[in-house]
């Protein structure tokens, strides 16, 4: 429903349940879950071992993660608009715009699975945020630069949400997916400084399945790409609608 005035309805959820898991995807993806804990202490202007010995977080942890969280999602939020925008530039090429969207989109889940690596992706392009560790202020621009220069994880999984916001042509649903994205990838990081160092142990946990979890990112990003080539993604949203009449509701 790519010409419809509601911001949210049944239609857009599975995009956005998509963008959601994708953004807890990319949280506990190889190069973002290691550098959590040293961010979080740069951030706060504490010592790895000062962290790791708090008991509670401290103020200065949680003011330090919801700035930089703040500071990714603003990024992403003004990507969103901007890939709404060009889809409806595009609206009158939809019909071989979206299943070229997919076709992307499933590269980069062969990508993520190894069967060939896009080389584009797989170099790093970090912006220095200056040595501003211990401030909101450093905090936030540290979270710009996060969102603009991690592309070797945030690349694939972060250009599959912006391919289906454009398929959206609609500027306030293009930003809704990609404020859900930002929301899978910032609960978890708000979360891990609420309760660090308890959640420390699990995140070493994790660090063993690093390989599954990128696996599953490249089958996600796969079969939602396939769905999108097929016309079967808005097939799904309708279905959904058919099936539980309530989500109509919703919007």
């Amino acid at each position: 429903m790519l010409t419809s005035d509601l911001i949210l309805d049944a239609t857009l959820l599975p995009a956005m349940a998509v963008a959601l898991f994708g953004g807890v995807l990319s949280f506990l993806s190889p190069c973002v879950l290691p550098i959590v804990p040293p961010y979080l202490a740069y951030m706060s202007g504490m010592t790895m071992g000062e962290l790791s010995r708090t008991r509670g977080a401290p103020r200065q942890v949680l003011t330090a993660a919801a700035f930089f969280v703040l500071g990714l999602s603003t990024v992403f939020l003004l990507l969103g608009a901007a890939a709404s925008a060009l889809g409806r530039a595009l609206l009158q090429w939809q019909d071989w715009f979206v299943p070229l969207a997919g076709a992307v989109i499933m590269l980069f889940g062969l990508h993520f699975l190894g069967i060939f690596r896009i080389p584009i992706l797989a170099r790093e392009r970090r912006i220095e945020a200056g040595d501003r560790g211990g401030s909101a202020l450093g905090a936030y621009v540290l979270g710009l630069a996060f969102a603009f220069g991690w592309t070797p994880c945030l690349g694939p999984i972060l250009g599959a949400i912006l391919g289906i916001a454009a398929t959206e042509a609609s500027l306030a649903r293009g930003t809704v997916l990609l404020a859900a994205y930002a929301v899978g990838l910032g609960i978890p990081f708000l979360l891990a400084a609420a309760f660090f160092p308890r959640l420390g142990k699990t995140m070493d946990g994790l660090r063993p399945h690093m390989g599954r979890i990128e696996t599953l990112s490249g089958l996600l990003l796969w079969t939602v790409g396939l769905l999108m080539m097929t016309g079967q993604f808005t097939a799904l949203s309708f279905w959904l609608l058919e099936t539980f009449p309530v989500l109509g509701s919703v919007g």
